[in-house]
């Protein structure tokens, strides 16, 4: 008897082991469906609404948008950039624990996250077409992608966070990297047309203080990996450590809830 506990005991201890291990997300490289997959018929219009309402949000949502940005303002290429934030696999990997919320929260609710904090605004019902076409969107977006697995180039790439930042230096590099898109003030270019052709990176019609690109470090990472445009790489992570001191920390709107971020004390040190 003693002889099968100990053995049960040590399968046990076994299994503990090599649960770390288990538990790590799958890596799965991006694969960005074709357009010619899209199905024809109402699941086929929700997901091309879907992708319209991401990539023109400030025009097609205007009582959930409170600034001049859209989705794909961060989330580039219609959320298909590697290190941009994309928006690949998203469906398989909710929900998800986030530490800034403290909570297990579904895709929805991530979704509403970015309204109120990147878009400055007002969350989506989560029963409302417009809530179904951006989930349709983001499934199709998705497919072929093991739910459970993590894509690679989710999120946006590391950055060192031990660099101190000088925010001298990154006027400089705003100046000669920046500002002939964003502008001189970090007022965006705007269309002719409506809305904006580059987005602002400060004041009104820009992000809010809660938003994860407000924050010093992930602001950074953003810049490495794709700024300037079409030029992605191109500065050292102590040039996009410093550009991102320089314009994360100019005059936005203010977020109140914010009070309420990261309640289990795992507050990042760059946390608005």
């Amino acid at each position: 008897m003693n002889s099968i506990k100990s053995h049960t005991l040590v399968v046990a201890l076994l299994a503990a082991i090599s649960m770390p291990a288990l538990s790590q997300p799958q890596a799965v490289p991006m694969h960005v469906p074709e357009e010619s997959s899209i199905p024809q018929g109402p699941m086929g219009d929700a997901i091309k609404r879907g992708k319209e309402l991401l990539t023109d949000t400030h025009k097609q949502l205007p009582r959930n948008v409170g600034n001049g940005l859209n989705c794909t303002s961060c989330h580039l290429n219609g959320g298909t950039t590697a290190y941009a934030s994309p928006w690949v696999g998203l469906t398989g990997a909710f929900p998800e624990y986030r530490s800034r919320s403290g909570k297990i929260i579904s895709l929805q609710e991530r979704i509403n996250d970015c309204f109120q904090r990147s878009m400055n605004g007002k969350p989506l019902p989560f029963d409302s077409a417009e809530m179904n076409a951006i989930m349709a969107y983001m499934k199709w977006l998705s497919t072929g992608v093991p739910t459970g697995t993590n894509v690679v180039g989710r999120g946006f790439e590391k950055i060192d966070t031990s660099l101190v930042p000088n925010r001298e230096h990154g006027k400089s590099v705003y100046e000669a990297q920046c500002a002939s898109c964003h502008g001189a003030e970090g007022q965006g270019t705007k269309n002719p047309q409506g809305g904006y052709i580059f987005p602002p990176l400060w004041g009104n019609d820009s992000f809010n203080v809660g938003a994860g690109m407000a924050r010093l470090y992930t602001a950074a990472a953003f810049v490495k990996h794709n700024m300037p445009l079409g030029q992605g790489g191109t500065l050292s992570a102590q040039d996009a450590v410093d550009v991102a001191a320089f314009f994360t920390q100019q005059p936005r709107p203010d977020y109140a809830p914010r009070v309420n971020d990261w309640p289990k004390g795992d507050r990042p040190k760059d946390a608005r």
